[in-house]
């Protein structure tokens, strides 16, 4: 067991790393007695023995790398495909389940009062989805719904108002 340092001895001037973790540096080439000397821990010949050498990223000695070995979904028409970013999609969701915590009967949820109730809070087209029950009558304005959602919100008494992509409903911008 190490002895422990008094409490009146412990500050800034006896703090220490852990014995064991740190270590000294290799110093190659510095005589055969070291270990590392002449070849400097390279081997004798080829491309890792040479100056300026590094592995390739993902390079896996020969084996097929990982990135190979993945299948290729190729095309911009396939949800999984390679990223084209141009034909993604990106919509922020949001449940029935939500609308029904934070809205009172009535009231007319547009993405403006979304993003002020905190569900909304990209500036993507909201799509309304149906996980949860609705029982308050409301007017929803988004810019997609699902049927399911459109369904449940209607059965509630409340209508589901589709609004075009780009605008967020803003009473204020109607003025």
């Amino acid at each position: 067991m190490s002895p422990r340092i008094a409490p009146e001895e412990v500050g800034l001037h006896s703090v220490r790393p852990k014995p064991g973790s740190r270590r000294a540096r290799k110093r190659v080439g510095r005589g055969e007695g070291s270990g590392l000397g002449k070849t400097s821990g390279r081997g004798q010949k080829g491309a890792g023995a040479r100056s300026g050498n590094k592995p390739k990223a993902g390079y896996e000695g020969g084996q097929n790398p990982i990135h190979m070995r993945r299948r290729k979904l190729r095309g911009p028409h396939h949800k999984m495909s390679m990223p084209f970013e141009a034909f993604r999609t990106h919509t922020q969701p949001v449940n029935l389940a939500d609308l029904e915590a934070r809205f009172a009967a009535g009231d007319e949820v547009t993405p403006q009062t979304l993003r002020e109730a905190g569900l909304a809070k990209r500036r993507h087209p909201v799509k309304v989805l149906a996980r949860g029950e609705l029982t308050k009558k409301l007017t929803v304005r988004a810019h997609a719904f699902s049927a399911a959602a459109r369904e449940k919100i209607e059965k509630a008494g409340g209508s589901a108002e589709v609004i075009a992509v780009g605008t967020d409903d803003q009473p204020e911008a109607r003025e």
